[in-house]
């Protein structure tokens, strides 16, 4: 049961990546469209790429920044029945990050960095969506020490741990079409993984980076409270695991002296994720048990993302950004719900940075993430009443973050 709570929720960024990734954590990363590897610099670099604090100025460093999302309402329109189209709930949500990079010691830097790598919200309010994704909320906050090591002028290293918490609510109502049960859970866990990363820097200008962040099964426990014609068949425990899955990067960027490119490619481990399976502690009631307790195939599959990035250094105070990116979704047609209506995503992005004084610059950036209409044919019928027969079209996303960086 907590498994539904816990992928459910997880599945609410569906809008910003694909699935429940967010890529982007601070104003640069916004402005290059998560194409920010191989050039990752400053405090935000602990979190992009370790490695790359090493080639840091010899400083410490700190950036403080806030993430508006704008969800833009999904609109289901059923092929069989107008009676099931439905319409999501527009959202609004603003995410901190915070991130840290240590002068050199002997040839070492420490970093940390405090993210939100994935979660937000989806809720439905029309009858038949609200009767599998009344609400899906999920919140994921990573905690992520790192250490660099510089072992040549041109060759860096960096690993850190990642320690995540998430908690997740999930609700559904199925009474307005005729079926009257109701879920109502909460879930939370504390599960931990590594991140590895490594720049090396061929000529003066060019720099090739490759970063990997583990897997973290998410094993969320908490209470889940079922529901039949009003009255409440079941109060107790319940768990699921989910994958916050594993991300390798590659990237190379190219000073051109007042401009920088950079090329990146990530594929995400979607695989991972077969099937959403609920596990109470006590006995789900017969009539209950096909709804809530039997396995819930997913079948994802492996996602690639493709980005570019420009970075052009207008003059001693302004820098000005430019980010584009395609980024596949992992969802199985054949299981595809409300809770993740995910669709492949096109993506544009802007923003800049300004010098204030030696020690201070403040940052913002806009990102527009689109999602492709997508189609769905289940086989709708008597035996599966809530299959999907229609198509899911105007869901998108806007990003705006601003931020502070300090230098001492």
């Amino acid at each position: 049961m907590k498994k539904i709570i816990t992928l459910s929720l997880l599945s609410a960024t569906i809008l910003l990546a694909s699935a429940y990734r967010l890529p982007e954590q601070s104003p640069n990363s916004t402005a290059l469209g998560g194409a920010y590897l191989a050039n990752a610099n400053g405090a935000d670099s602990a979190y992009f790429n370790p490695a790359n604090m090493a080639f840091n100025a010899d400083k410490n460093q700190i950036t403080a920044a806030l993430t508006y999302v704008g969800l833009a309402k999904i609109k289901y329109t059923d092929a069989q029945n107008p009676a099931f189209n439905s319409e999501s709930k527009k959202e609004n949500i603003v995410i901190p990050h915070l991130f840290f990079t240590s002068q050199e010691y002997n040839g070492f830097r420490y970093g940390l960095s405090l993210t939100v790598p994935g979660g937000l919200s989806k809720k439905w309010s029309s009858p038949y969506a609200k009767a599998v994704s009344q609400e899906f909320t999920l919140k994921i906050l990573e905690f992520n020490p790192v250490l660099s090591y510089k072992i040549t002028d041109q060759f860096a290293v960096g690993a850190g741990a990642r320690i995540i918490y998430s908690k997740g609510v999930v609700k559904s109502d199925a009474t307005a079409i005729g079926i009257p049960a109701k879920r109502d859970m909460e879930a939370d866990t504390t599960e931990y993984g590594y991140n590895v990363a490594l720049t090396y820097k061929p000529v003066k200008n060019l720099n090739l980076a490759a970063s990997y962040r583990s897997n973290v099964d998410l094993n969320h426990e908490g209470n889940a409270k079922l529901y039949l014609s009003g009255t409440k068949l079941y109060d107790g425990g319940a768990s699921v695991e989910v994958p916050l899955p594993a991300i390798a990067a590659v990237a190379l960027s190219y000073d051109f002296g007042a401009t920088t490119v950079e090329l990146e490619y990530d594929k995400t481990m979607w695989s991972k994720y077969k099937a959403l399976d609920f596990e109470f502690k006590d006995n789900v009631p017969l009539a209950l048990k096909a709804a809530f307790d039997d396995p819930k195939l997913r079948e994802w599959k492996d996602t690639n993302a493709y980005r570019i990035g420009l970075t052009h250094h207008y003059n001693n105070k302004l820098t000005l950004m430019g980010g584009f990116a395609l980024d596949e979704n992992p969802a199985n047609s054949k299981y595809l719900g409300f809770e993740l209506p995910d669709s492949d995503a096109t993506i544009y992005s802007a923003g800049f940075d300004y010098k204030y004084s030696k020690s201070v610059s403040f940052g913002a950036s806009v990102l527009y993430d689109k999602k492709d209409k997508r189609s769905v044919s289940q086989g709708r019928s008597t035996a599966n009443p809530l299959a999907i027969e229609g198509t899911f079209d105007n869901a998108s996303a806007t990003l705006v973050t601003v931020g502070v960086s300090y230098s001492y």
